[in-house]
């Protein structure tokens, strides 16, 4: 009994040792096929630092712990059999640091999906061993702060179904991305096949898209926004019958045209905004049975809106804003029982209100504005009872607001700006719409009843309101409720006739953002309004404000959040006030403020743009600016009292100036040899000052250099260097130069235009934009920089620089031997002004090449010869002046030198010819010289026939664009663009 127990014993033991034995060699054999799974996966964790703070992020790898199951860790995914790591998702993990080369990640060469999106892999390019994983489908590197260039060997993973490397829009640290290869996107659509997701919005493409795209027949989604695609996009790629989704938003050199749809039964979304894309809507699109959204905005489509779209039942988004549609929107639209969004603003649309829109029962956003929509709205608005956002501003709706639009209580915002409404009465209704936070009734709104606003009509207060716009409407200030603005965030009162500051602001604790621009207010600007404890900016400029009220007692130590503050164009006196020193946009041009300029700006802790011009500041340039520069984007120092020299480290930090006004002072010396620190600066204004010095030829080190205005100093020496000095290549950029009223002498090498690129070659600022493009600076809002030029022979004031302006200005200095014929190359060029110097030879014939020239100044030279015949085919040439020379021979045949005043031709006794007598009456040549006050009688009719002139010649846009901003003022704009009321559509 005992034995056979101790061999049933033993038996068992035996037994469990097997089996022990086995499961150890199984386990064994598992792990010597995967050793080191676990480890590389903690040693990739250990690559990087968690960024704090991670919030609304969700850091996975904090929970990777060495004595677990490597399979169950947050964001690992294994194969159920084998145990190999086939997926690894980090998104939003919080990582930091530099994704390496010989990451350890590269040794995971099972994975079949890999997303390491929005982390922070900073100062990385995509490494190329990304070839490694070959059995990678899905790839997501989006929004990780990659830079550099996407490496070809991306193309090598033929298994990818999905590639997403895409930046957002909306990252702090978005990819900087290139593709440099130019065959990169033949060889991404001939080896991924089986492509279904490509994303690379925001990667810069810079070339085509080939035609091997269509042959991507798995293509699902295709996005590349912002991409810099260029060229004509393969119409055939919208007919893939595979393709759902299509993104090609913000490539403003992208054209192409939309293709006929024959019964495409995949495609949801269309999206083509800010484009060149052009042409009609085809009726095909009626086609698209399963589109959800059609977005085709800031573009250039044309024609009417097809009514085939009332055939797209499922649309829920239409967004045809900012292009050149005409004609009525077309009845079918009331088929669109699932339309959310209808916003057709900025096109060239007509008829009355497209009644259409009543039949939708989901609509929640209508945008109509900047048409040519007339008649009254609807009376039974009220249908749309699901109604959020109502543009309708810009047209010509007349007669009074229908009532049932206050029944809507879901209603929003309200913009009724810019029409010819005519009840005033009925906007005491507004009270009845419980969620209404945003109401706009400027413009031409109510101009029959005229009778002062009163604030007061809207009770019970909109308790929700949180914007209230009210410009150009007679406003009465006075006994209004202060509950009524208790909760607004947002008010514009600009041109509102106000005559005193408005004391029902003072009990708003929410008070955002305040326009009080355009009034008519006096006297003192009150101490409680920088008390306000939200206030962010504050605009005040065009009124009759002398001071602040209290306000120096405590200057600089209010407790507000006050960033932009527009105080110009007023009687402001004495020394300058502001009620913050972290103010980053102070605007106080054009008032009396007085004093030294250290103590008016060297509080500040951080600017960006400072604009003090048009004042009474004295003294010297101050030496803080040196610190304030790290910030600084535009200082506008112009028309003041400043004297001194410019200290030579000034600009050492100024990496982020763009434009720098120090002209009309009192500044003499050297420029500061740190200018050329000034890597991003665009304008450079120096003018009437009593600087002396050589020209800057080092300042053609400035790549984005276009203005530079040297006017009226004691600049001397020579515009050109010689081979021993060391070779000069001008400037790239540069688009207008004068260097007028110095002391430069010598002569002009043949080729001394030949590399000014900026002038020479056409560039495309603006060929893709409605409206003018000017030199600025755009950050937090837009600020222009502006400048003063000699043309048509009187000076001419440009508040914004036009990109396409171009401007060559030599003259006044003591410049002789022959013009370069190299003047031909600058075809973009203006105005070219090279009076009053001692150029002798013939006027150069390449001047012909010229074919914008506006104003051509050649006068009090020694130049001879004949006036060369070709110019007279310069259409655009409008004003000439080639008197005082040693001219011969007849005036040229065209119809802009037969216009001219025969003092244009005066002091050149070899002129002759019919053509002269045509100009000139019946005398033989012109007279050599005039009566003093014949002279001034013939420049006052120059002043009085210059804006006539200006808008008349040829080119007559740019003059007719440069009278209307010399007469609309551009402070106001900064105020507007901050405020969100900027016409985007």
């Amino acid at each position: 009994m005992t034995s056979s127990n101790s061999s049933s014993t033993m038996s068992i033991f035996l037994r469990t040792v097997v089996l022990l034995y086995s499961i150890s060699r199984i386990l064994s054999t598992f792990a010597s096929s995967f050793p080191d799974q676990s480890d590389i996966l903690l040693e990739f964790k250990n690559e990087f630092k968690i960024q704090k703070p991670c919030e609304f992020l969700d850091p996975k790898t904090e929970t990777w712990a060495n004595n677990s199951n490597y399979c169950n860790w947050r964001g690992v995914t294994c194969d159920t059999k084998s145990g190999k790591v086939i997926g690894l998702d980090l998104s939003c993990s919080c990582l930091h640091g530099r994704l390496k080369p010989n990451s350890s990640l590269f040794r995971l060469h099972h994975l079949q999906s890999l997303n390491l999106a929005f982390n922070t892999f900073l100062n990385s390019t995509i490494p190329a061993k990304f070839n490694k994983l070959m059995g990678l489908e899905r790839l997501n590197l989006s929004g990780s702060s990659f830079s550099g260039q996407v490496p070809t060997e991306i193309v090598q993973l033929t298994n990818l179904v999905s590639l997403d490397l895409s930046s957002s829009f909306f990252s702090d640290t978005p990819n900087t991305l290139s593709i440099e290869e130019p065959s990169f996107l033949s060889l991404l659509a001939r080896n991924l096949r089986n492509l279904r997701e490509l994303d690379m919005s925001y990667v810069n493409i810079s070339s085509e898209i080939q035609n091997e795209f269509s042959n991507m027949w798995s293509l699902r989604s295709l996005f590349l926004t912002n991409c810099n695609l260029l060229g004509r996009f393969p119409s055939n790629i919208f007919l893939k019958p595979s393709l759902q989704l299509i993104k090609l938003d913000s490539n403003l050199n992208l054209r192409g045209q939309l293709p006929d749809f024959q019964g495409n039964e995949s495609l949801q979304e269309i999206s083509i905004d800010g484009t060149s894309f052009s042409g009609t809507i085809p009726d095909t699109i009626g086609n698209l049975k399963h589109l959800l959204s059609l977005r085709l905005a800031r573009s250039d489509f044309s024609g009417r809106i097809p009514s085939s779209l009332g055939n797209l039942s499922h649309l829920s988004f239409l967004h045809l804003t900012s292009n050149y549609f005409i004609g009525e929107i077309p009845s079918s639209i009331g088929n669109l029982k699932q339309l959310t969004v209808f916003d057709v603003s900025g096109n060239e649309l007509s008829g009355n209100f497209p009644s259409a829109l009543l039949n939708l029962p989901q609509l929640r956003v209508i945008g109509l504005r900047y048409n040519q929509f007339s008649g009254s709205l609807p009376h039974n608005i009220s249908q749309l009872s699901k109604l959020e956002n109502l543009y309708v501003n810009g047209n010509s709706f007349v007669g009074p607001i229908p009532s049932s639009l206050f029944n809507i209580s879901s209603l929003i915002l309200i913009d009724l700006r810019n029409n010819q409404f005519t009840d005033l009465l009925a906007i005491e209704k507004f009270s009845s719409l419980p969620n209404l936070k945003y109401l706009s009734l400027g413009g031409k709104s109510y101009s029959v009843n005229v009778r002062p606003f009163d604030l007061n009509l809207f009770s019970p207060p909109l308790k929700h309101l949180s914007g209230l716009s009210l410009s150009g409407i007679p406003l009465s200030t006075t006994n209004i409720t202060p509950d009524f603005t208790s909760h607004l965030t947002y008010l514009y009162l600009s041109g509102c006739n106000i005559t005193e500051f408005p004391e029902f602001i003072r009990n708003n604790p929410n008070l955002v953002r305040l326009d009080l621009s355009n009034n008519k207010m006096k006297g003192q600007v009150p101490d409680w309004l920088w008390s306000l404890p939200e206030l962010y900016a504050v605009d005040l400029s065009n009124n009759s404000l002398t001071g602040f009220n209290g306000s120096l007692k405590g200057i600089h130590h209010y407790e507000n959040k006050i960033s932009a503050l527009d105080l110009s164009s007023n009687a402001f006196q004495g020394p300058l006030f502001y009620p913050s020193s972290s103010i980053g946009y102070l605007l106080a041009s054009k008032n009396n403020f007085t004093g030294e300029l250290s103590s008016s700006i060297c509080g500040l802790t951080s600017p960006h743009i400072i604009d003090l011009s048009n004042n009474n500041f004295a003294g010297s340039i101050p030496r803080c600016l040196e610190t304030l520069m790290t910030s600084l984007t535009d200082l506008n120092l112009r028309n003041n009292r400043l004297e001194g020299t410019l200290p030579p480290d000034i600009f050492v930090n100024a990496t982020e100036l763009t434009s720098l006004d120090l002209s009309h002072n009192l500044l003499e010396g050297q420029l500061p040899p740190s200018l050329i620190n000034c890597s991003t600066l665009k304008v450079l204004n120096l003018e009437s000052n009593k600087l002396n010095d050589t020209f800057p030829f080092r300042l053609s080190s400035l790549r984005k250099l276009q203005v530079l205005v040297l006017r009226s100093n004691n600049f001397h020496g020579k515009l050109h260097r010689s081979a021993s000095d060391g070779a000069w290549s001008g400037f790239p950029q540069l688009k207008i130069l004068d260097v007028s009223h110095n002391d430069f002498l010598g002569t002009l090498p043949s080729d001394y235009f030949l590399n000014w690129t900026g002038i020479s070659s056409k560039t495309d600022d603006n060929n893709n934009s409605t409206e003018p493009d000017y030199v600025g600076s755009y950050g937090g809002y837009r600020y222009y920089a502006s400048i003063v030029l000699m043309a048509k022979g009187v000076s001419m004031e440009m508040e914004r620089i036009l990109k396409i302006y171009a401007a060559v200005d030599f003259s006044g200095n003591q410049l002789h031997g022959h013009i370069p014929e190299s003047i031909g190359l600058l075809k973009e060029l203006r105005i070219l002004n090279l009076s009053s110097n001692a150029f002798t030879g013939h006027v150069p014939s390449s001047l012909a090449n010229l074919t914008v020239l506006e104003s051509l100044d050649l006068s009090q030279n020694k130049l001879s010869g004949e006036i060369p015949p070709e110019l007279g085919n310069l259409h655009s040439l409008g004003w000439i002046n080639v008197s005082h020379n040693e001219l011969v021979g007849s005036i040229p045949q065209g119809t802009q030198f037969q216009r001219q005043k025969c003092s244009s031709y005066e002091g050149n006794p070899g002129l002759v010819g019919s053509s002269l007598k045509d100009v000139c009456g019946s005398r033989n040549e012109p007279t050599l010289q005039q009566p003093e006050s014949l002279q001034d009688e013939e420049e006052e009719e120059g002043w009085l026939s210059w804006m006539a002139a200006g808008i008349g010649f040829a080119p007559g846009v740019v003059f007719g664009i440069t009278i209307g901003y010399i007469v609309a003022s551009y402070q106001n704009e900064w105020f507007i663009n901050i405020f969100g009321r900027t016409r985007t559509f």
